[in-house]
């Protein structure tokens, strides 16, 4: 695997990487130098995925050696971010949107050209690259490599609601969202790359707006109790309620992808974490994700198994004996 800095070169600056090559000089862990390796606390959001990405980490560093305190469904983005920053606990999977918006307030970038007309990078390489120089600077975290993933917000409806108002663009709800409820987590209605910004986007305001349990969105709109729903596209319930994604024909909703978010001081005693865990970069795209919230979701599969078989499924631990 990469190790830290290499991983960087094409992405970083180079003060940046002056900087990580000094922390994560050879030697520096704690563990070469004949010590027990540390407790990791690993949290978690509180959604199915965010768990079971939290469990392969977990399962990854015990595989390892390390013991692993499990601090999972801790809330919303704000609050896990607040916890690793605070010192509660020493990663989380975060999403480079979040990130950017929810967390550091900065502007979605655009892609383009430069002034001398070569083209710049993607809007999801800058929007990593974003967050991993500010919450370097900012917070002294660490975002390691991305899973592969990307789970962006959604707006959805049933088929019968879209056949009925000729719905398939977000656009097309301008001359209906008043009449209209919209179901969501409890984070979209406050957060910019959420309801705020798109009303604003869009000239949209819906009719009522019912925050909650991700969960419980997806049963709210199959019984109708909802009209539209901020879903999430790697959920593996949308198949099962035959529900229409709405195409985001502004381009509203930037990149989530998914990421594990380290502590600096952490990898700076222990630089080998970040190998350890970058063995699942790459590794988990859209549809394999949904798979696996699939298996949580709809059968009932506890995510710590779901998490272990994908995990011997790919080699990097061991059947369990």
């Amino acid at each position: 695997m990469r190790c830290f800095t290499m991983r960087h070169i094409t992405r970083m600056t180079l003060p940046f990487l002056l900087v990580a090559a000094m922390l994560f000089a050879p030697g520096a862990s704690a563990t070469a130098q004949g010590e027990d390796p540390p407790s990791i606390r690993v949290g978690s959001l509180s959604f199915t995925e965010s768990v079971i990405l939290a469990e392969m980490i977990s399962l990854l560093l015990e595989d390892a050696g390390y013991t692993v305190d499990r601090t999972f469904n801790l809330g919303v983005s704000a609050e896990a971010h607040e916890a690793l920053v605070s010192g509660e606990i020493d990663l989380y999977v975060e999403y480079t949107g979040g990130g950017l918006v929810a967390i550091l307030g900065l502007p979605v970038p655009t892609a383009g050209a430069d002034g001398s007309g070569t083209p710049t990078a993607s809007v999801a390489d800058q929007t990593y690259n974003a967050v991993a120089a500010a919450y370097l600077e900012e917070f002294g975290l660490v975002w390691l490599d991305e899973f592969g993933f990307n789970n962006t917000y959604a707006l959805a409806v049933t088929a019968e609601t879209a056949e009925m108002m000729n719905l398939r663009t977000i656009s097309d709800l301008s001359d209906h969202a008043s009449g209209l409820s919209l179901g969501a987590d409890l984070e979209f209605p406050d957060r910019q790359d959420g309801l705020l910004g798109l009303e604003q986007v869009y000239g949209i305001e819906f009719g009522e707006v019912v925050p909650g349990d991700p969960g419980l969105m997806y049963e709210a709109i199959g019984n109708g109790e909802v009209d539209v729903i901020a879903a999430y596209t790697t959920d593996g319930r949308l198949p099962d309620l035959d529900l229409v994604l709405l195409e985001d024909d502004r381009s509203f909703f930037p990149p989530y992808r998914a990421a594990p978010v380290v502590d600096l001081d952490l990898l700076e005693a222990n630089p080998e974490i970040e190998s350890i865990i970058n063995q699942l970069a790459g590794t988990i795209d859209e549809n394999e994700m949904a798979g696996l919230n699939y298996l949580v979701d709809v059968e009932g599969q506890d995510p710590s198994n779901v998490a272990r078989n994908y995990l011997e499924d790919l080699g990097l631990i061991d059947p369990a004996g």
